[in-house]
């Protein structure tokens, strides 16, 4: 493939953005080489500004469960437009999207919309505090949860595609309060309590990692720390924003049978623009200001034309049968790509929660963030180059998920299947 444009274009952003992008992971720094620049997408095809085409697994990181440029999504982001790009003011619109999401997810009694999951962390982390009257927050190794400061204490995602240490420029006071613990081991978080009787105000996770590859709670794990948080009178926080209309139409709690205080959503729900979300039981809630103390706000909370595109996706997003499609056509993709790395004689572990996956390039069981960095990375950077020249594009980090749409025919999984076998076939280069 030719990526000339491409190169002339990185070279330009080098000069005006650090590292060369808008957000860390996008550099391609974990697998080496320069990005391709894209010049649009249309279903679950990406075509880069040198006209090369790829199937794409990332999907701006998750939001676009319908494929790019979905036409009824389109249409409805138009014509939110055409009657104005926002008001800071009420719109109809808000509540329809926000209704919608409480069918689906009736811990949300109430919720507030803002516009990325950083903000919707950052603000259910606040309310957390002021609700409870307490100041300790546990989060879980390599979950992420967005760049805010208190919470990049041994963060996923781009942090741990970049394989940083905890992040200069937060001050140690600010993460004093912030304990970490690992994933998918209770033990330690019942330790936690113990250390700090009546001083936590919650317990943050996503229920299912999505940034340190895909990996799913432990029988049980779920159901503990609902149980402790409940005994010692912290909150259950949930982010869902990966998860959320991504591994069940319910998400997480949904599909585990686990209730939490706060949920926190984003990706899905925005179509593809830029909207979170967070909310839960209506007692708590009621702090937020205007009828309580708790103070959160943003201008572009709510943008109708986002709210319009959210609320389309949902909409087609719920039609009979459409979700369960999807989770087979991802259950498919990924028999197959096992089936072709074992008949290669290449060890994986692969993990799937509905329409997310991963595969890593490790021959043991993924558990928690330090099994995960056991992944041999310069394996996955060689299949992510390999199969990009093929025409397939998965995430540039090994500790990032692959998505699927409903865009993803069957001749989308086919062109896939096809250049996987190619790859393996000629061997991944050394």
């Amino acid at each position: 493939m030719i990526h000339t444009k491409s190169k002339q274009l990185w070279d330009e952003a080098q000069q005006i953005f650090p590292g060369g992008v808008n957000s860390p992971v996008r550099s391609f720094k974990s697998v080496g080489g320069s990005p391709f620049f894209v010049h649009k997408g249309q279903g679950a095809l990406l075509q880069d500004a040198d006209g090369n085409e790829y199937v794409d697994y990332v999907l701006s990181w998750g939001p676009l469960i319908l494929g790019h440029a979905c036409p009824e999504v389109v249409q409805a982001v138009c014509e939110a437009a055409g009657r104005g790009f926002g008001f800071g003011a009420p719109t109809e619109v808000e509540t329809l999207l926000a209704q919608k999401i409480r069918h689906h997810f009736p811990s949300m009694q109430m919720m507030r919309f803002v516009s990325s999951g950083t903000e919707a962390a950052m603000s259910a982390i606040r309310l957390a505090r002021g609700y409870t009257g307490r100041n300790i927050i546990i989060k879980m190794d390599g979950c992420y949860h967005g760049h805010a400061d208190s919470l990049l204490a041994k963060a996923g995602s781009g942090i741990a595609t970049l394989a940083l240490p905890d992040c200069p420029g937060v001050p140690e006071g600010i993460t004093e309060n912030t304990i970490v613990a690992p994933f998918n081991n209770a033990e330690s978080i019942a330790e936690i309590f113990k250390a700090h009787p009546g001083e936590i105000a919650a317990v943050i996770l996503e229920p299912v990692a999505g940034n340190m590859g895909v990996i799913p709670p432990a029988p049980g794990y779920l159901s503990a720390l609902r149980s402790l948080t409940e005994k010692e009178g912290a909150l259950l926080i949930f982010d869902e924003v990966m998860t959320g209309f991504r591994v069940a139409m319910e998400g997480c709690q949904g599909l585990f049978n686990v209730t939490p205080d706060l949920t926190i959503l984003g990706k899905v729900i925005g179509g593809g623009l830029p909207v979170g979300a967070y909310g839960g039981r209506r007692d708590i809630m009621m702090h937020l200001a205007p009828p309580g103390p708790v103070y959160q706000a943003g201008t572009l909370s709510g943008n109708p034309v986002a709210m319009a595109a959210g609320l389309k996706t949902l909409e087609i997003l719920g039609k009979p049968g459409l979700f369960g499609a999807l989770t087979e056509t991802m259950q498919k993709l990924c028999k197959e790509l096992g089936a072709l790395f074992a008949r290669h004689g290449i060890p994986v572990y692969q993990t799937q929660a509905g329409t997310m996956a991963c595969t890593f390039f490790s021959d043991q069981k993924v558990n928690d963030y330090k099994d995960a960095q056991k992944s041999d990375t310069a394996l996955y950077a060689r299949w992510f180059h390999a199969m990009m020249q093929e025409g397939v594009y998965w995430a540039p980090s090994q500790f990032e998920a692959a998505f699927i749409s409903s865009a993803h025919d069957a001749v989308a999984i086919e062109r896939t299947l096809d250049a996987a076998e190619k790859v393996l076939a000629r061997g991944l280069p050394g």
